[in-house]
């Protein structure tokens, strides 16, 4: 289904006076509130085409109906989430899960509903039907060649259905680890991965990026192959400039500090971008901001510090994109909750005063330093939110305007109630 504009346009009018005042009283204490709403304005996150579906876990999975049944109603979800928000104009497919059989036809749809394609991602921690080789004791580093050779091919793969829909970088998570102690040789393992990687580097096109995903453990628990971002940035560094890192909020253990990782990332140049959600314990794929909403502050501190001091546009130098999935949400309603949450969190950022912050660090004011991040941090940017929405088209409130339009209801009227998106 596709949102008319006149239909948000009557909810933003019956709550324009109530964020009129709200607005009003926020703006007049920011001397550059234009500039953030333009950067609030140009600011969008990708949403993957796998997060539309009711997710589930080991124990079981609860559909919530109207799922997305194919790669268009995908693209219509991504565009009903664009339509409300105006901060998601893209989405990121997941290959085999979601192969556009007809490529001109994808984007066509895509176009209509105003989105484009971020990243292509490949899949080598499944089996698919069919398919000659397992992939149980791994992908890219596997001790069999033919097996390392089927990864690589399929990742080829990818990277030519990308060339059809205009993305232009392929992100690489491996699930390739042990179990146990013995299991593999850690040495040959991570030079199978490189060499594998550098095959896949020379199929790239040259206007495109290859982002080297990491993760500590699951579905391997005693070692991964690349485990965390010191092991990514070591391929993304002997594999070329194409090669970036990617931070995935969920992929660290409890207690690591993402933000210094993304600076360090940052004053590199090899930072190639986010899957933003969030944890209680480890790779729990909450909603964003859920359990941790200082810490995605300090985060976009961090960035937008880092992208400031290399001159990096905020909105298209990286890649933004969420990796959720729920089994008790409606995942449309997630995924705007999420977004919000990063409209959010980046327009805290852009608030701390960078230059009383440089003074009270090198002044080694501690406590000072504290204050300026927790003013910015404890402004309420709500308002600065809905209004580069409104500005843009959107909704004051996604969330709200979900809900009166009643979309759930109709797209399980369209869809049927016992769907399930393809992919789960």
């Amino acid at each position: 289904m596709q949102i008319e504009k006149y239909t948000v346009d009557e909810l933003n009018h019956q709550q324009s006076k109530k964020h009129q005042l709200r607005f009003e009283g926020i703006a007049t204490d920011i001397n550059n509130v234009e500039e953030v709403l333009q950067k609030l304005s140009v600011f969008n996150i990708a949403i993957p085409s796998w997060a539309l579906g009711t997710g589930g876990t080991r124990f079981g999975r609860f559909s919530g109906g109207g799922e997305p049944r194919s790669l268009e109603e995908k693209i219509e979800d991504v565009g009903v989430i664009h339509a409300l928000n105006k901060s998601s104009n893209s989405i990121s497919l997941h290959i085999p899960w979601d192969i556009p059989d007809n490529a001109a036809a994808i984007k066509a749809l895509a176009a209509q509903n105003g989105l484009h394609f971020d990243a292509v991602n490949s899949n080598t921690f499944q089996d698919q039907k069919d398919q000659k080789l397992s992939y149980k004791f791994g992908s890219l580093h596997h001790v069999d060649k033919a097996v390392r050779k089927q990864a690589i091919e399929h990742n080829i793969e990818v990277i030519k259905y990308g060339k059809q829909l205009d993305s232009k970088a392929l992100s690489v998570w491996l699930s390739d680890g042990s179990n146990f102690p013995g299991q593999l040789n850690f040495r040959k393992a991570f030079q199978n991965t490189l060499e594998s990687l550098q095959e896949i580097y020379a199929a790239l096109p040259d206007d495109w990026k290859v982002w080297v995903e990491y993760k500590p453990y699951e579905p391997n628990f005693y070692s991964t192959t690349i485990g965390d971002w010191g092991q990514s940035y070591l391929l993304s560094s002997k594999l070329g400039p194409k090669a970036q890192t990617l931070v995935d909020l969920g992929h660290h253990l409890q207690g690591t500090n993402i933000e210094q990782i993304v600076s360090l990332l940052l004053m590199e140049g090899k930072l190639a971008g986010f899957h933003f959600n969030d944890s209680k314990y480890g790779d729990d794929d909450l909603t964003v901001g859920s359990i941790n909403p200082y810490q995605l502050f300090l985060i976009f501190n961090e960035l937008v510090e880092g992208m400031d001091a290399r001159g990096m546009d905020h909105a298209t130098s990286i890649g933004w994109m969420i990796d959720a999935s729920h089994n008790v949400k409606d995942p449309i309603e997630d995924l705007l909750q999420s977004v919000q949450a990063i409209k959010i969190a980046y327009a805290q950022a852009l608030l701390v005063d960078k230059a009383a912050l440089v003074a009270a660090q090198n002044n080694n004011d501690v406590a000072l330093a504290q204050e300026i991040l927790q003013q910015a941090y404890r402004t309420d940017v709500r308002s600065l939110v809905s209004e580069a929405s409104l500005r843009n088209g959107g909704a004051l409130d996604p969330i709200g305007a979900y809900r009166k339009l009643n979309i759930r209801e109709h797209l399980i009227k369209e869809r049927g109630l016992k769907t399930v998106a393809t992919g789960l």
